[in-house]
């Protein structure tokens, strides 16, 4: 019997051991010591073919420009620009890794909140495709910019049009308190101001970003919506033709594909980590609200030569990355007699048996900051029943560093289950963490950072 995380040519069971992509977790744990990060350039492909479908479904042009803020790895990088995807970047740092990487600058867009000159100078002297401007303040500083340079700025401008989704408070990006974007107002003063023929600046399109892990596909509807009725009301009131619209991304990943811990947490927290939206269904259903609307209003023409961008990043790399740690304490303490309660997989429990890790939250940091659910489960023993509860820590000098959440609102499962008699020197794996990991983690207490790794240097072995 399969286990429900599995997946077929990707993660899977054989003879006991965790696979992924056809190699042993435990070889692959040999060979690099833990933590290690190990990912799969075959369903990161996978992953963007699944976004590409998008241009198969609406009749107009797409273009996915993949996050880079969810992991800038060269190594990934490169593997996303031959799959075909573009890409998004969010500082100059970024924009050199992409050029890096290959990527030629019509295929790139520009981020950011509190750009600076020297990074706006770079992405005009480049000629990318689009600035993605934050604010009215950011508008006239590119246009400074680009009249030193004398050349054009291709820009886009980001609104906050008042969006909700159900995914976390710190993960909204479109609301009225979220520090991004202009309101939709500042934006048709700005298409006011700078004429389509501008000779340093060239405003090209209106972007927005409703967050990240939406759970839902209704607040990808409203984007669309709100999207297009912008472009309508510049177009009437400024005579500015817009090139392209960016619905931004945020399409989630199931990292509750095995719900064991489900019962941990409440449902809120169990609707996010399990979300399975389709990209290419969500945005098929905007498309088709969108232009209803467009014909209801007698302005179709104004989708004929529209580009539609999408910005996924989690939804790309997160499930093609697991996390290997390995055990390295282990002991047991009494359970305070107040804080006893029926576990959900057994009887009461009176004493806690806690696996010290060496992954810790400096190279997992989502799991500190927004109590972010890994699956884990044995490396060795991954056919095994995984019912006994444990305790789970990592090893930093923090006593917030553990995978449960030590505030009580089990935001995380108490407790992680895995098979019985979990021994010091087992190796763990981690799932989904291939975003906002790599790139967000430091050496904290001077620890070396993990070794990322790819199937593909084994299977040539």
């Amino acid at each position: 019997m399969n286990s429900a995380w599995e997946i077929e040519g990707f993660l899977q069971i054989k003879n006991g051991v965790l696979h992924i992509d056809g190699v042993s977790t435990i070889r692959i744990a040999e060979k690099h010591d833990t933590p290690v990060f190990v990912f799969s350039e075959k369903r990161t492909e996978n992953n963007i073919n699944r976004l590409l479908k998008i241009g198969d479904v609406i009749d107009c042009r797409v273009k996915v420009c993949y996050a880079a803020k969810a992991n800038s790895h060269k190594r990934i990088l490169e593997t996303v620009r031959n799959a075909g995807s573009d890409i998004e970047v969010n500082s100059g740092g970024e924009l050199k890794m992409a050029l890096d990487a290959g990527f030629v600058p019509e295929q790139i867009i520009f981020n950011g909140n509190s750009k600076t000159e020297k990074e706006l100078a770079a992405a005009i002297e480049a000629g990318i495709y689009a600035i993605q401007s934050d604010s009215f303040y950011e508008l006239e500083l590119t246009e400074k910019v680009a009249r030193n340079l004398g050349k054009r700025a291709n820009v886009s401008l980001r609104l906050v049009p008042e969006i909700e989704s159900e995914t976390l408070h710190g993960l909204q990006t479109a609301l009225l308190t979220s520090k991004f974007g202009m309101m939709p107002e500042e934006a048709l003063d700005a298409f006011r101001r700078w004429s389509p023929d501008d000779a340093f600046m060239n405003l090209c399109g209106i972007h927005l970003h409703i967050g990240s892990q939406n759970p839902k596909s209704e607040p990808y509807s409203q984007a669309f919506l709100a999207l297009f009725q912008n472009l309508v009301k510049i177009f009437q009131e400024t005579g500015h033709r817009l090139e392209h619209l960016n619905l931004g991304g945020g399409f989630p990943v199931n990292y509750l594909r095995d719900d064991s811990n489900a019962a941990d947490m409440p449902p809120s927290q169990k609707e996010l980590f399990a979300a399975d939206l389709e990209p290419s269904e969500v945005v098929r259903t905007a498309w088709e609200i969108v232009k209803n609307s467009a014909a209801e209003a007698d302005a179709i023409k104004l989708l004929d030569d529209i580009t539609l961008l999408v910005e996924p990043g989690r939804s790309i790399i997160a499930d093609a990355g697991i996390c290997l740690t390995k055990v390295r304490n282990k002991k047991e303490r009494p359970i305070r007699t107040e804080n006893r309660k029926p576990e959900t997989q057994g009887p009461a429990l009176s004493r806690d048996t806690w696996l010290l890790t060496d992954a810790g939250f400096n190279i997992l940091l989502s799991m500190e900051t927004y109590k972010w659910y890994y699956h884990l489960v044995s490396a060795a023993r991954a056919g095994d029943v995984h019912a006994t509860p444990y305790k789970v820590a990592g090893p930093l000098c923090d006593g917030g560093d553990v995978y449960f959440d030590i505030e009580g609102k089990n935001r995380l499962p108490d407790y992680r289950l895995l098979p019985e008699n979990i021994e010091v020197g087992d190796v763990l794996a981690l799932f989904n963490c291939g975003a906002y990991s790599v790139s967000q983690m430091f050496p904290y207490n001077g620890r070396e950072l993990p070794e990322i790794v790819f199937t593909n240097e084994f299977k040539a072995l």
